[in-house]
């Protein structure tokens, strides 16, 4: 692997020369994906700025121009119409102020009389190490472009660490303020919520405190990626721990969770209903954000970072890493969270195929498919990415005497971040009888029981893992799907 230094890490994008070279790389890599966002170049990781807004879909990612490594990030801007056919906008925020000098780090959005705010974490380095980071804004005019306002709205609390970060924007119609919520780390090294309120969007903001989770005062080292979401008429916190181990999660310590609860606005206390969740139980999810502005309690749509910090890919050696998860359907039933693909993905059909041409060698699993199965009951297992013989593969296993879900995919050739283990387990509540799974050139999506649970994981097939096999036979539906990811160089 490449070996970096400072200069090479850390250095502002202002050409667009600097890297069409390696687009050119990146663009004929074996694993580029087909229908999911990825990055022209360099990596991808946090969503950010998620809103919609006069009828289209904007969003932002964190962008490292440079390489498959957390250098210095930007911003980059995709647009849709219909959240499945995406469109490149180009580099939307430089890390080109004192205030972001090391890097623009993951925010939110805001529409408020007609305009668009964007809010952010601007990390700045001092000469002598020292990190300061920022809570920083900027306005994203209709014309598309986006101003920076001249200094930080606030600079961090010196109560806690420096690790402060990701702010999500909220405002409260009830009491007609705004508050931002920052993950954060005690000095004792706590995850924590931080929670600033203003009555003006842009000024005057104030540190109103430290949000009390009752019963998660020890909970993980810090808090990635915090947001308080409404949904059903109910009150859903949204974080990522870290440095935390969860049971049938292998040894990863970076986790996203939501708890649904009640949130008092007056006291800054979120009281839990239950127990929290994992929003998704595969090997590679993270940063889940919500849209701004759908303006429908009824259901939320979200989207998420297909990977994991410290992770590594084996589409690295080819100067990039990470995409997006398909856009998921939000709505609660029995105090969970339901995830559905949204109904748009099926304008991605192109043509229909059987299970029996897969079996006999006559068509390839492989490439953009979508899989609908129908489980009778009882013990199942699909295996997917097998060789011809139906050896090896992604185990998804189901015990229905525990209704526990077991994927492994240690059976898979390319092998890859190991130490944080193969195997993730999750009990279900109901009988397991149906799965959804959209697989694209690099990544699997699968969902349990239209939505009950979510297995998502980036797989780097081989030329001969190109079968399935299921037991005892189910119902299978398989589809072709159509290739439209952007790769158009825009910067």
């Amino acid at each position: 692997m490449k070996e970096w230094t400072e200069k090479e890490l850390y250095r502002i994008l202002n050409n667009p020369d600097e890297i069409s070279e390696m687009h050119e790389k990146v663009v004929n890599s074996e694993y580029r994906q087909s229908y999911h966002i990825q990055p022209i170049t360099g990596l991808l990781n946090d969503p950010n700025g998620f809103i919609f807004r006069n009828g289209i879909w904007h969003l932002f990612y964190q962008w490292c121009p440079w390489g498959a490594v957390h250098g210095m990030k930007h911003w980059y801007h995709v647009v849709s119409e219909d959240l499945v056919n995406w469109k490149n906008m180009g580099l939307a925020i430089r890390p080109d102020t004192e205030y972001d000098n090391k890097g623009v780090f993951s925010g939110s959005a805001i529409e408020i009389s007609d305009a668009v705010y964007l809010f952010y974490t601007g990390n700045h380095i001092d000469d002598d190490g020292t990190r300061i980071p920022y809570t920083c804004a900027a306005e994203f005019k209709n014309d598309g472009q986006i101003s920076k306002l001249s200094e930080p709205i606030f600079a961090p609390s010196s109560d806690f660490t420096d690790n402060q970060r990701d702010p999500k924007i909220i405002y409260n119609e009830k009491f007609d303020k705004y508050y931002l919520i920052i993950g954060a780390r005690s000095f004792d090294e706590k995850g924590v919520c931080l929670v600033y309120q203003s009555e003006s969007l842009l000024a005057d903001w104030k540190f109103a405190g430290r949000l009390k989770v009752t019963g998660y005062e020890d909970f993980g080292g810090m808090w990635e990626c915090p947001s308080i979401e409404r949904i059903c008429g109910r009150d859903v916190l949204f974080f990522c721990p870290q440095y935390l181990k969860l049971e049938g999660r292998g040894n990863v310590t970076n986790h996203n969770i939501y708890i649904i609860g009640e949130m008092n606005w007056e006291n800054l206390t979120f009281t839990p209903i239950g127990d929290f969740n994992v929003f998704d139980f595969g090997f590679d999810f993270y940063a889940a954000q919500c849209a701004a502005n759908i303006k429908n309690d009824d259901k939320a749509f979200l989207m998420a970072w297909m990977g994991l910090p410290a992770s590594v890919y084996p589409t690295d050696v080819d100067e990039w890493s990470g995409c997006l998860s398909l856009p998921r359907e939000l709505t609660i039933h029995k105090d969970r969270l339901i995830q559905k693909p949204i109904e748009q993905l099926e304008s991605l059909r192109s043509k229909e195929i059987s299970a029996d041409e897969i079996m006999d060698g006559h068509e390839k699993f492989a490439g953009a498919i979508e899989m609908s199965v129908d489980v009778a009951g009882g013990d199942f297992e699909i295996k997917l990415f097998t060789d011809l013989s139906g050896k090896g593969g992604l185990s998804i296993k189901y015990n229905d005497k525990f209704k526990k879900i077991t994927a492994d995919k240690s059976g898979l050739k390319r092998r890859f971040n190991t130490d944080f283990g193969e195997v993730r387990e999750h009990f279900i509540e109901n009988t397991l009888l149906h799965l959804g799974i959209f697989i694209d050139t690099s990544s699997v999506e699968i969902f349990v029981n239209g939505g009950e649970a979510v297995f998502t994981s980036r797989v780097f097939p081989t030329d001969d893992e190109v079968s399935f096999t299921i037991t005892p036979n189910g119902t299978v539906k398989l589809w072709r799907l159509k290739e439209i990811s952007d790769n158009t160089f825009v910067v």
